[in-house]
């Protein structure tokens, strides 16, 4: 991956580039020796990208990528910048990442988390929105006119509605899924969108590998546990049943009672006679998502600024020729402009139909689908080939002799002989490892509201190197010891394992 002694000084320039945002540094390093973009860090394989992904530094995100780094590269914990991304909430980010075809399906080494896992446990739901973009047919607008309820479920054309579904309802280590972390945190439009994506909201958590108290769980018994009253009732709405026991017997209303969520008890008897509000389809759904994204990775992701009097500039920009056009009120658009409008619209569904259509920002007029318009030049973005490992002359390049296997957990080969033998983690990489998820332990009565900023602080809190080990074990079992609503879910083992593998980004994020 690059990590020649004699490159390691201009490496670590560049990551420092990556960590500050300092976009001029980066660019003179790559232009001075591209192969830098693959150089990763000797403790936990963390690349630039990673750094700049985490800190949300979507320029030099494109940059790296143009410039050769592997969209998919993953550290130690098998973490890709995707999922760093979306773990802070960088959409911007994730957009990027997205244009460069990034792979959403790929799980962490540790608990088996996709990027949706990491938006979801954070409530990052323009994340979400992104993340299923290419599982989300944009509908014809003539198919749309013709049909005559709203349903986005009945939007199958070519596409097949199971892989969208097979992908949300992707289960984490102990059968955890996205919804599961949603409803537990109390982020109500990540639950309302996931169900809308055809969350199963009967999923059960696995019958082993979990605590003896939620295993076997479905979400409602998390949205207990969280103590959102918002959260219990749409999964009400959407089918949950007051009657499911999990496998230690228990309803919903004992996880309520025994939690001390007293507020929820009416709503969770079995006789309750509350009416359940009627939800709506989330504001969050894109449906033109999937369609301008196709059209941004033919552009690129720097739309030639137009200089011919001839030329339509963008309406709303006024920088850019428009490149695409709204299918139905016909109203041309750049495609950044177009990009944009997608991923930051969340006007209530009811004023749009279909739900998930995006009001045209000249017209109010939903939009379903974008096109291409014709004559309009074209610019495939073509992810260069992988570059030469770094040697001990930067100025000349000699082709990589084997390829490196992508996402395989084990040291690469060809990282230096003489690296030491520090940089191998004690603890083995199980896809699956164990799970423990105590009751939630936040101080009397009502649970705090959880903050997304909180979340990702806890997770990616500083843990610096003490000189004794005494010191080290000291704080790690202050850390391991208090449990709180954004560490439920993995084990200690595992929260340990990836404060270490990630302790490098922690650091220079605080």
């Amino acid at each position: 991956m690059g990590n020649s002694f004699r490159c390691s000084a201009s490496g670590e320039r560049l990551v420092s580039a990556a960590r500050d945002g300092d976009f001029v540094e980066a660019r003179m390093l790559l232009d001075y020796n591209p192969c830098l973009a693959k150089y990763s860090t000797f403790g936990g394989l963390n690349s630039p990208l990673h750094f700049a992904a985490a800190k949300g530094h979507s320029e030099i995100v494109g940059l790296l990528l143009e410039n050769g780094a592997d969209v998919n590269s993953r550290n130690y914990c098998g973490q890709t910048a995707l999922m760093q991304a979306c773990r802070y909430g960088h959409w911007e980010v994730v957009q990027t990442l997205l244009i460069f075809r990034c792979n959403v399906t790929r799980a962490d080494y540790l608990s088996g988390r996709t990027a949706l896992h990491f938006a979801a446990v954070n409530g990052h739901v323009r994340c979400i929105r992104l993340a299923v973009a290419d599982f989300v047919p944009s509908a014809p607008f003539e198919s749309v006119n013709a049909r005559t309820n709203g349903d986005i479920s009945n939007t199958k054309s070519k596409h097949d509605q199971s892989a969208l579904s097979k992908f949300v309802n992707k289960a984490a280590d102990g059968g955890i899924t996205a919804l599961h972390m949603a409803a537990l945190n109390g982020y109500f439009d990540c639950v309302q969108l996931l169900l809308d994506l055809h969350a199963d909201v009967s999923t059960v958590t696995f019958r082993y590998g979990t605590s003896m108290d939620l295993i076997g769980s479905t979400p409602l018994h998390y949205a207990v546990c969280g103590g959102n009253l918002k959260c219990c009732q749409i999964l009400l709405a959407r089918g949950a049943s007051r009657l499911a026991l999990n496998c230690s017997g228990w309803l919903p209303l004992d996880i309520a009672r025994m939690c001390g969520r007293h507020w929820l008890e009416p709503l969770l008897s079995p006789n309750s006679e509350l009416t359940i509000p009627v939800f709506p389809h989330s504001n969050y759904l894109s449906l033109p998502l999937m369609s301008v994204l196709n059209i941004s990775r033919e552009y690129g992701l720097h739309s030639s600024t137009t200089t011919s009097d001839e030329a339509d500039v963008c309406a709303v920009c006024l920088e850019r020729a428009c490149t695409v056009a709204a299918e139905g009120c016909g109203h041309e658009l750049c495609v950044r402009c177009a990009l944009y409008i997608c991923l930051t619209s969340n006007i209530t569904a009811e004023l749009l139909v279909p739900p998930g259509s995006i009001p045209c920002p000249l017209c109010r007029h939903g939009i379903v689908t974008f096109v291409k318009l014709p004559g309009s030049s074209i610019k495939e973005i073509k992810l260069p080939p992988s570059l030469s490992l770094c040697t001990p002359c930067m100025l000349h390049h000699r082709e990589q002799d084997r390829s490196e296997s992508v996402g395989s957990p084990d040291v690469r080969k060809t990282r230096s002989n003489s690296a030491s033998s520090d940089i191998l983690c004690p603890l083995t990489c199980s896809p699956f490892a164990s799970v423990t998820i105590p009751l939630c332990t936040c101080n009397h009565g009502h649970c705090p509201n959880f903050d997304s900023r909180e979340s990702d602080n806890q997770e990616a809190s500083p843990r610096r190197a003490e000189s004794t080990s005494n010191e080290q074990e000291k704080l790690d079992g202050m850390r391991l010891g208090k449990t709180t609503c954004s560490s439920m879910f993995w084990s200690r083992r595992s929260y340990s394992r990836e404060h270490q593998c990630n302790a490098e980004i922690g650091m220079r994020m605080a």
